[in-house]
């Protein structure tokens, strides 16, 4: 399919990702709203501009809840469909009104700005044990370590496995079914697989704090569970630590890994920190902005027919959030808006970016994302201030998935 052609042509996303902002540009250029074509056939829509997006996520009458997605409830979704996931987990992503607000005042109270900072001495402390492992790997390997592996994945996992009791002997192996899970280019009968794995973890997981909890959530939401089927079900506990432990690291894994390739790749944009004309804050609001962690993310449904950025959209499609495409809309951000800024001021009628979502569904761990990719960017460069990437931006693999935006390693030079 030509993406420049006038004619409204669906687009096909490419289960194989890559690096989403050529297409996203082209797929602007004919404006705000897009029909998909998601794997397997299935038609689907893409809100792009940051405008329109920031009104669909917060409409009333756009809902998560699978019930409303047509094709779902008609039978035309196979069970190894690689976006099944994102539909059917029961949890507070796939919920709607009451229930949505009872699954998330379950750990809210977690992730709020007072108990997010809280975790500072504990998360600096941890990065700088990481940050010694990092200079290890490199010193074994000539001088190159995978950034991603032995720092930018490992800090958001620790802390999420330690909020949510994961022993550290599981890290490693959620973190393998999770790329699995979001993959949009997985193969049926290996989606059953990993989503068969990772619940069977999970549910092992929760069966070793009902045995002995522990003042971590899972053990908090087993309690919850127990109290009474009305708070909490058993497949509603196991969906709310798919989301935790998922989004809780991929998403801050991305982040981190994301600005040290911008920060690489801009070093004016690094020495205006260093020079204490912009803050490690602003590093992270403009990654979140330039390149989103998440680029597609699955799935919200209109329960009527609705009119978004003048295209209509059908009662019952799925349709994608398209968080990277927002962040570089010339519209929202003016024509530099795919130029790397620390300093951009931000239009007063908007907000600077909506990569952490918008409206109910706001991202719960936001704060704790924004402390962690703060500190992690701070000490890193603090401690190995000439860090560079060992190979050139154009040769970084890029993930197998139109949801998760990054690279799947980051070899870089201590």
């Amino acid at each position: 399919m030509d993406d420049t052609s006038p004619v409204a042509q669906p687009h096909r996303m490419d289960p194989a990702g890559g690096c989403p902002h050529a297409a996203n540009a082209r797929l602007l250029a004919r404006g705000s709203v897009t029909s998909v074509v998601l794997p397997g056939g299935v038609e689907g829509a893409a809100v792009l501009g940051h405008d329109a997006l920031r009104e669909f996520l917060a409409h009333a009458e756009v809902a998560k809840d699978a019930r409303h997605f047509t094709a779902l409830r008609d039978g035309r979704i196979a069970p190894g469909w690689p976006l099944r996931t994102f539909a059917t987990v029961r949890g507070m992503t796939t919920a709607d009104g009451d229930d949505h607000r009872r699954l998330r005042s379950l750990v809210s109270k977690a992730f709020t700005a007072r108990r997010v900072e809280e975790l500072r001495p504990w998360i600096e402390e941890l990065t700088a044990r990481l940050l010694d492992d990092l200079a290890e790997a490199a010193e074994a390997d000539g001088g190159v370590a995978d950034l991603r592996r032995h720092f930018a994945m490992p800090l958001p996992m620790g802390v999420i496995g330690e909020l949510f009791g994961v022993d550290a002997e599981h890290r490693d192996t959620l973190h393998r079914l999770s790329n699995q899970v979001v993959a949009t280019d997985i193969a049926p009968e290996e989606a059953i697989a990993a989503n068969r794995d990772l619940l069977a973890l999970l549910g092992a997981i929760a069966a070793a704090r009902a045995e002995r909890p522990g003042d971590d959530l899972t053990s908090a939401l087993i309690a919850a569970r127990d109290e009474g089927g009305d708070r909490l079900s058993h497949e509603e506990l196991i969906g709310t630590l798919v989301l935790m432990i998922v989004a809780g690291h991929e998403t801050t894994l991305n982040l981190i890994t994301n600005a040290v390739r911008a920060l690489c790749g801009h070093r004016d944009q690094l020495e205006l920190v260093r020079d204490a004309k912009a803050s490690w804050a602003d590093v992270v609001e403009e990654t979140l902005r330039w390149d989103a962690p998440v680029s597609y993310f699955p799935f919200r449904y209109p329960v009527r027919d609705l009119t978004v950025g003048g295209v209509l959209i059908p009662k019952g499609t799925p349709v994608l959030a398209g968080y990277s495409a927002a962040g570089r809309d010339p519209a929202a951000h003016g024509p530099d808006a795919d130029r790397f800024d620390i300093t951009r001021p931000v239009r007063p009628d908007a907000v600077r970016h909506l990569s952490l979502g918008h409206g109910a569904h706001y991202c719960l761990g936001a704060p704790l994302a924004r402390l962690e990719a703060g500190i992690a960017l701070e000490r890193l460069f603090a401690r190995f201030p000439d860090l560079e990437l060992a190979v050139p931006e154009a040769g970084l693999a890029r993930h197998a998935s139109f949801v998760g935006n990054s690279v799947r390693a980051l070899p870089v030079r201590l």
